[in-house]
């Protein structure tokens, strides 16, 4: 690993996304997670007993936990993406709370984009259904490294083992062909907590761990890479201090790679090199960064580095891309359409794009790619995209940070895309 430590790579942060289809029970799952790690308030418990006796539902409903909106808490469903802390004495955990609905694709994009793990609901009595292969699909597609199939709703199907068995073999095999390349199906009931944090004696044939298990032993420090270096210029520090008066540094996020003083670098896209001077932090200089890391680089030459340069291995750079052929989400009303022009950005930098092709959008019932003449809202496909000016950008199966961008409206500024790069040319 690059000499790098265990201990410095390890992160005590989980980023989680859930997603599932209607009535799947995905809000009680996350309300029986916070609930039986002791994460909820008494004020809270008392308001959930208060609600679920008023509404008549005969038990104390946890998914009111989770369905903040007005509207969800009337229609029993999750309309948008809601972001949930919670910790364990093994880890912490941020949970991107995705809606199922398929009008509602982009908000499980967006939720989904930064996880580590997909946790996948599914009722054990309809087994794989359209909306499973869709959030299958997008995990797949996003490169989200671990997904758990949680196979809700056992206790409706007399906790069955054989009933278990035929969707884990279902699971199996679009897993296989959606080249997904950690799944692990968990036998659950969110109702009663059966396999969500505690072991259930009712399922005693499944010999694998519960829920919570999975999520506070799951690795992910090997997920990240480490042999490519991109750090993405988010800012430039010049202290007006008299102390500080020559200090000019570059600050962000490191989106991959090891970064060590005296590694030589490209600056893109002008192409010019130097060597990293050092690598800071508010608490001073360190050996090396590594991702996730937010630091501030210094480079032994003065050169006209800016907010949207990218800092890469000369070795290995990035393409310059002024064409691309993406995979993108399309979240907007209006359709996307050929020649239709947008704003881009990839990392920390903008430009201008046009649409030279729609090739193909995704039939979420047979999961193949059919010819399109535009691409509607939620729709998921592949367009090819010219560049005003060049972005540095990497594949995204290479690489999900340097391999991502967004799409907006030139007009409004409105976000109206999310996109990964299958190729870029210059």
């Amino acid at each position: 690993m690059s000499g790098i430590s265990e201990q410095m790579l390890a992160t005590e942060l989980l980023r989680l996304v859930t997603c599932g289809s209607v009535d799947d029970g995905k809000s009680t799952l996350i309300g029986r997670l916070l609930y039986d790690t002791k994460q909820i308030l008494v004020d809270q418990l008392q308001h959930i007993e208060e609600t679920s006796e008023r509404r008549g539902d005969g038990y104390v409903n946890l998914a009111l936990l989770t369905d903040g909106l007005r509207a969800e808490r009337e229609q029993g469903i999750t309309i948008d993406v809601a972001y949930r802390s919670f910790f364990t004495p093994r880890r912490r955990f941020l949970l991107a709370d995705a809606p199922g609905h398929v009008q509602y694709t982009r908000n499980m994009v967006t939720g989904a984009s930064t996880a580590e793990v997909a946790v996948v609901l599914l009722d054990a009595r309809k087994g794989v259904i359209e909306q499973t292969r869709r959030h299958m699909y997008i995990a797949a597609m996003l490169g989200i490294p671990h997904v758990v199939a949680a196979v809700n709703k056992m206790d409706l199907a007399g906790f069955a083992e054989a009933r278990f068995r035929e969707v884990e073999a279902e699971l199996d095999e679009l897993a296989q062909r959606l080249g997904a390349r950690d799944l692990l199906a968990i036998p659950i009931s969110a109702l009663h907590g059966d396999n969500v944090v505690e072991r259930s004696e009712l399922m005693a044939w499944y010999e694998g761990p519960t829920l919570l298990e999975y999520l506070e032993n799951v690795e992910i420090a090997g997920d990240r890479n480490l042999e490519e270096r991109r750090f993405p210029v988010q800012w430039v520090i010049r202290p007006m201090a008299e102390e500080w008066h020559d200090y000019r540094g570059y600050a962000g996020q490191v989106a991959s790679g090891v970064w060590r003083p005296g590694d030589e670098v490209v600056v893109l896209p002008s192409g010019r090199r130097s060597r990293v001077a050092s690598v800071d932090t508010a608490d001073g200089s360190i050996e090396l960064a590594a991702p996730p890391m937010s630091v501030t680089i210094r480079l032994e030459d003065d050169l006209d580095v800016g907010r949207g340069d990218l800092l890469a291995n000369p070795s290995d750079p990035p393409a310059a891309a002024r064409e691309l052929e993406a995979r993108i989400c399309w979240m907007s009303e209006e359709p996307l359409e050929p020649r239709s022009r947008l704003a881009i950005k990839a990392g920390t930098r903008w430009s201008r794009a046009i649409v030279d092709e729609i090739a193909s959008v995704v039939d979420m019932e047979t999961l193949d790619d059919v010819p399109a003449e535009r691409m509607q809202l939620n729709d998921i496909g592949v367009v090819r995209l010219r560049l005003a000016e060049p972005l540095p950008v990497d594949p995204y199966a290479r690489n999900r940070t340097t391999g991502a961008f967004v799409l907006a409206d030139e007009a409004t500024n409105d976000t109206v895309g999310a996109g990964m790069v299958i190729d870029a040319s210059a």
